[in-house]
């Protein structure tokens, strides 16, 4: 069943013929062209790149790590943080020695960050060698811009603004074949005040329930042990639809699929958070214990200002719930320190959430303006200074919580996924606990991929390390 927003079959399909256009292209004149993707922000982007690759591999592409090596290179950004844009404009400067050496190499910056008309505006008058802008909403009409590129150059911007919609039938490239992310919605309704996300990625749309069902089992068979449903605010699937589902049903029904795997999912909001995903948690074996459920901030005038639609007690009410169901529970949270107009006494109550929260670990970052926000236009006296003495407070008092409960850890036996390679030769393995705690592990390569016992023999603020356990 195709949902209000899908783009129709037949407009998904003229992509894939473009594709097919572009790989004959490439094989006529003898060569296997070069692509370079870099990433930036959030696991929803990382997605995105997952299917801007498999576009480019369908297109005849080969990958390299250097951008001088590249035929297009492709640059997908973030707009959360005015750190993560700041850091894509010198990238994106950069590259004009790239563009220099190499004249017919395309460079195209997607993502977030460019649909915002400034940030787009930006691009067209000072990179000028910057061929290809466009954002979410136009990512599956990749291969239309690059045909175009190759056939007749000049410059293609498609940041229109719109709702959002959904392109199934996309071809995805995933790497490392252990973890996984599934997209279950996309978009966001909330408006927090301060956050340009609805403004930039559109209106919440959720996928298919068959569809999601379709592309787990496809997960599964082919070997995928930790998959990640993702949406910028799971607890909402469901809404758009004409089917009585949400996300707690569609939760079950991944977890009760055949094999050996776990599902994960973020991010989850507060305000609704319910009894019946809490109690689907519990329920089902192959749903992680985690949680990660931002509270933003612990007073009640500024979680007002943030439009979150919660108080910090239901916030802590939520959290006693999720533990009586699940004592074993990992919870994990985002804060916002120095949010305009907070004061010393407002960041006192964020303490106190942390003293009685106990979160596991922390997400924290000091505020920053986005334009168009209405938190953008709201006074901010507090000094810089002063909000990074605040951040440091936090900070230190979060680690010590999380250093002592990875302390706990110690001398148990865990069953965990080993799922990459550490680069430290003490515990060359990384591995996850079903809470999702890295576990750094003593240990053969070839445990990459498998759910292995272990024994934690030692703890850091922020990871554990481990052996083997005997078998």
């Amino acid at each position: 069943m195709a949902t209000k927003a899908q783009i129709p079959r037949e407009a998904v399909d003229r992509q894939r013929a473009v594709m097919e256009r572009i790989r004959r292209h490439h094989a006529g004149l003898g060569r296997s062209p070069a692509a370079f993707v870099d990433t930036y922000g959030c696991q929803q982007n990382e997605s995105d790149s997952e299917k801007l690759r498999g576009m480019l591999l369908e297109m005849g592409y080969r990958f390299t790590d250097k951008e001088e090596d590249a035929d297009v290179i492709v640059i997908n950004t973030c707009a959360v943080r005015e750190h993560a844009e700041l850091r894509v404009y010198g990238n994106i400067g950069a590259l004009v020695h790239t563009k220099r050496k190499n004249p017919e190499q395309i460079i195209a910056v997607c993502g977030c960050m460019v649909q915002q008309p400034q940030a787009a505006e930006k691009i067209r008058r000072s990179f000028r060698h910057v061929d290809l802008v466009f954002g979410p909403h136009a990512l599956w009409r990749f291969p239309e811009f690059l045909e175009n590129l190759l056939m007749e150059r000049g410059r293609i911007f498609a940041v229109e603004e719109e709702e959002g919609s959904i392109a199934e039938g996309l071809p995805v490239s995933r790497s490392g074949g252990v973890k996984a992310w599934l997209s279950v919605m996309y978009g966001c309704n909330n408006f927090c005040s301060y956050c340009i996300v609805p403004h930039v990625r559109g209106r919440e749309r959720s996928r298919s329930p068959q569809v999601i069902l379709d592309e787990a089992r496809q997960l599964i068979s082919e070997g995928y042990k930790d998959i990640t449903l993702l949406g910028q605010n799971v607890n909402s699937y469901g809404k758009d639809l004409d089917e009585d589902v949400d996300f707690a049903d569609i939760l079950r029904s991944v977890s009760n699929l055949e094999g050996e795997f776990l599902v994960r999912f973020m991010t989850s909001h507060p305000k609704d958070a319910s009894d019946k995903l809490f109690q689907t948690m519990a329920a089902c074996g192959k749903v992680a214990r985690h949680l990660h459920l931002p509270f933003q901030a612990g007073s009640d005038r500024i979680l007002r200002a943030m439009n979150r639609g919660y108080t910090q007690a239901q916030y802590l009410s939520l959290v006693e719930t999720a533990r009586r169901y699940m004592p074993d529970i990992v919870l994990t949270s985002d804060v916002i320190v120095g949010f305009p107009g907070e004061t010393a006494e407002d960041f006192e109550k964020t303490m106190e959430v942390l003293r009685q929260a106990r979160f596991d670990a922390l997400f924290t970052f000091i505020y920053s303006k986005r334009t168009g926000t209405p938190a953008a236009d709201l006074p901010d006296p507090v000094p810089r200074e002063e909000k990074q003495r605040w951040f440091d407070a936090l900070v230190a008092l979060q680690n010590d919580i999380s250093a002592e409960k990875h302390a706990m850890y110690v001398g148990k036996t865990l069953r965990v996924l080993v799922d990459g390679e550490s680069g430290d030769v003490r515990y060359p393995l990384s591995a996850r606990t079903n809470g999702g705690r890295l576990v750094h592990l003593a240990g053969d390569k070839a445990l990459i991929g498998r759910y292995i016992d272990v024994t934690i023999t030692g703890s850091s603020t922020w990871s554990l390390f481990a052996e083997a356990a005997s078998q």
